[in-house]
């Protein structure tokens, strides 16, 4: 499957889910380990990258700027290997917003197979003070869109 394809079954399946974010992953040779499939920690390195991507398209650029991402705990399920040739997604999805905190599930993806199940908690803290940061409602609900009554 091409990249284009994998991205477009990623956005089929996110169209129920509003704030649901799709991220297509590039497997590097360094991210193979002695095994012949992909190390455990470069798994971590993609959700860094998708979460941190999911931000930077949906928050406004002011945001972007004056605002930074720092990874308070991650728990990974490990289901299956991926190999350097595979085709992988992370979808994002942003599940509450609490304060400074903001908490994630990514699945990790190749077609339909689940390769990793991931949640994980960030903080977000001012790029000037590196203080912990809450965002206003109105970049919250970029992310997280209100219910329709």
């Amino acid at each position: 499957m091409q990249l284009a394809a994998l991205q477009h079954s990623c956005y089929d399946r996110a169209m129920s889910y509003a704030n649901l974010y799709c991220y297509a992953i590039v497997i590097d040779e360094d991210d193979i380990d002695f095994m012949g499939h992909v190390n455990n920690a470069s798994y971590l390195k993609w959700v860094q990258a998708a979460v941190l991507n999911h931000w930077q398209r949906l928050a406004p650029a002011d945001a972007v700027r004056s605002r930074l991402w720092v990874a308070l705990k991650h728990e990974i399920t490990y289901r299956r290997p991926a190999f350097l040739d595979d085709e992988v997604v992370a979808t994002v999805l942003l599940e509450k917003v609490q304060g400074a905190r903001a908490f994630y599930e990514t699945i990790i993806r190749r077609g339909e197979e689940v390769l990793a199940e991931v949640r994980s908690s960030w903080c977000c803290i001012d790029a000037r003070t590196h203080r912990p940061a809450r965002l206003a409602r109105d970049i919250v609900e970029r992310f997280l869109p209100r219910s329709a009554p």
